[in-house]
């Protein structure tokens, strides 16, 4: 099997990031309403998220490409998602060690309430639940909950 690497997302990239993305969003989250569409949701990923965030990707070079992705955003963390396919191969492990490696003084984050499998990945990775809201902050309207982890 061929190594995945984790690198630094470039704009050729945009496409495929914002594909892992729509397809890790459908599968963990079926119930959340998606206030955008899929197009809108690629021009985000191409014209804001990769070329000003601090974008990483989990390329698989035995061919199927950019199978995961996460967004530094300062010191939150505010997008980690995995291919369907490839959840549960150590990759969300591996970025979350490379997050607490680029911001070893602390990290937040959020995710939705309904999303217990969430929960149970970042509190084994040492985040602790620091706040829930209704979602009246979110695009989505959805219950969050704020996720903290200080060294």
């Amino acid at each position: 099997m061929e190594p995945v690497v984790l690198r630094r997302a470039g704009a050729p990239d945009a496409p495929a990031v914002a594909d892992v993305w729509l397809r890790s969003f459908a599968a963990a989250l079926p119930t959340v309403v998606r206030p955008r569409t899929d197009d809108e949701v690629r021009a985000y990923f191409r014209d804001v998220v990769v070329p000003s965030r601090e974008t990483w990707v989990a390329d698989d070079t035995g061919g199927d490409g950019v199978v995961g992705v996460m967004v530094l955003d300062d010191a939150e963390v505010s997008q980690l998602y995995l291919d369907p396919a490839w959840r549960g191969r150590g990759l969300g492990d591996r970025f979350v060690a490379l997050a607490k490696e680029r911001r070893p003084r602390g990290l937040e984050l959020w995710t939705f309430q309904v999303n217990a499998p969430a929960h149970r990945f970042y509190e084994r990775h040492g985040f602790v639940a620091a706040e829930y809201t209704d979602g009246s902050g979110n695009e989505e309207r959805e219950p969050d909950v704020r996720y903290v982890w200080r060294p």
